[in-house]
């Protein structure tokens, strides 16, 4: 994987991490897409109760040793001895609008323990991909759990070895990453935008609007048939948990348990939503420089302002490391990246005192793997943008996407104009508005949904209201902070674990402590 500098390539492009070929598959029935905004089967007004847990019949799967490259990247969990983890590859119909129900992608799964219950996770298109979360959430159950179920992560189409897309070239990622979200005109974010886009149409030709959530609903549904199951029992996380909410409005009668630890908001315009996710970002950072303060750590004694002034100093001087310089950008999108994981909050603070003393290797190491990949994992950078781009209908214009971002930058010092760069990244994308309709999930069983009161990536505010969009789902939340409460509050965990397991369905409202 190329590590130079990233402002100093000009035409460097980025391998893919290479494919993954464990045992074989059958392939399942396609299930192509069918347009958004197909409405749900009918349903009455009789309450759906949570279905049973049914073993697989004739599964299609045969699971295979995982492949090195994915192994590297589970071995470091330490999963227990009960846990083992096996892998395979499942076929899904590509269905480009070009090309309706033709093409084939090939995504890979990963199976975690040996209980005869698949729960298939699903994880954020930006995070690790849903096979290595599901490994890392296996790595944090208890080990009777398995002794039901096995989880099934899910490298979602565009994901991980799924396929990723590689077609932003380096430098114009450089020109998008480096521009100072908290100064300058937010007009010169769009041309690297729309050379960004004109890059992307080129590289992936008629596969570009097939890399979308509304086509990943139907992934899973061919998974579940693979899977042997009649009805389908998952666990999402983060933008993962759309997908859920999709599937569940497309197949409401073979939905089973379904448990989603951050739901985001559903809302078609975009503008909204993301301006929650900076007021999210903003109380998350608090609460991170709240804990910093409490364990004493390395920010000193007023944690809160260590990171409006380092913005400023590297804006004034960046900070050169072996793989990023490091200016407004970087350092915005690695705190980010810090701030998501709750278990990294003191690599993080270490990493922002390393920067205060000049060292910017410990920041660019944490934003390195979505812009630059690793040896193992192609970058996240281009699969965000190409699906969040086809995901949503706003298309602005320069003068609103100005306008906005003054207005978040006020409001939101820190990371206001960061979060409405995304606006810009997809008001000149090249693929045609088709936006995913807001799942109400009728004549689905009850749905639990797991919100985090500081969650940097699906606020609180948006998870709420999109559960409230379901007809039939229950919300607990966690007064914590980080993206996502599962493995992390024993309360929720807990939570999910009982209505996996026995069908207990939490009351809603229920509040988890810190």
């Amino acid at each position: 994987m190329n590590t130079a500098r990233l402002l100093a390539v000009t035409a460097v492009a980025l391998a893919l991490a290479a494919g993954c070929t464990a045992g074989p598959s059958d392939r399942p029935e396609i299930v192509v897409n069918d347009g958004p905004g197909q409405p749900a089967p009918p349903s009455g007004d009789t309450p759906v109760p949570v279905p049973p847990l049914d073993q697989p019949a004739q599964s299609r799967i045969n699971w295979g040793t995982c492949t090195d490259n994915l192994l590297d990247r589970v071995t470091p969990l330490q999963l227990p001895s009960w846990v083992p983890v096996r892998c395979t590859k499942v076929n899904s119909a590509l269905d480009s609008p070009y090309a309706p129900g033709r093409g084939t992608v090939r995504m890979q799964v990963l199976r975690a323990g040996d209980g005869p219950i698949p729960v298939v996770v699903v994880n954020d298109v930006g995070g690790q991909p849903g096979t290595i979360y599901a490994a890392r959430l296996a790595a944090a159950l208890p080990q009777e759990f398995f002794s039901k179920f096995s989880l099934v992560g899910l490298d979602r189409r565009g994901t991980g070895l799924s396929e990723p897309p590689d077609c932003v070239p380096l430098e114009v990622r450089g020109a998008i990453i480096n521009t100072d979200p908290t100064g300058g005109d937010p007009a010169s974010w769009i041309d690297p935008a729309k050379t960004a886009g004109q890059q992307c149409s080129i590289e992936l030709e008629s596969r570009l609007p097939a890399l979308d959530t509304w086509r990943t609903s139907a992934d899973l549904e061919n998974l579940r048939q693979a899977l042997g199951l009649p009805r389908l029992n998952a666990i999402g996380h983060g933008e993962g948990s759309r997908v859920l909410t999709l599937f569940a409005d497309r197949f409401a009668d073979r939905v089973g348990r379904f448990v989603l630890d951050g739901l985001p908001d559903a809302s078609t315009d975009a503008v909204p939503g993301l301006e929650q996710v900076a007021a999210g970002a903003e109380a998350t950072w608090q609460a991170f420089a709240a804990d910093c303060k409490a364990r004493g750590c390395e920010l000193g004694a007023d944690p809160h302002q260590a990171l409006p002034a380092l913005i400023t100093e590297v804006r004034e001087k960046p900070l050169n490391t072996a793989s990023l310089t490091v200016g407004p950008g970087v350092l915005l999108r690695s705190v980010l990246v810090g701030l998501a994981d709750r278990k990294s909050w003191p690599a993080l603070s270490a990493a922002l005192a390393a920067a205060q003393h000049g060292d910017g290797a410990p920041l660019a190491a944490l934003f390195t793997p979505v812009v630059l990949g690793t040896d193992e994992q192609a970058p996240t950078f281009d699969a965000e943008l190409v699906i969040g781009c086809n995901d949503t209908k706003t298309r602005l214009t320069v003068e609103q996407v100005t306008r906005t971002a003054q207005d978040w930058t006020k409001k939101y010092p820190n990371f206001g104009g960061l979060v409405a760069q995304r606006l810009a990244l997809c008001s000149v994308w090249p693929v045609a508005s088709a936006p995913v309709p807001t799942p109400a999930a009728k004549g689905s069983p009850p749905i639990l949904v797991i919100g985090t009161a500081s969650d940097p990536v699906t606020p609180f505010d948006g998870t709420e209201k999109a559960t409230r969009a379901l007809s039939n789902a229950v919300l607990v939340s966690w007064q914590g902070g980080g993206h996502g409460a599962l493995g992390l509050s024993t309360c929720a965990t807990d939570a999910a674990r009982a209505f996996l397991t026995d069908a207990a369905v939490p009351t809603d409202g229920t509040a988890c402590p810190p």
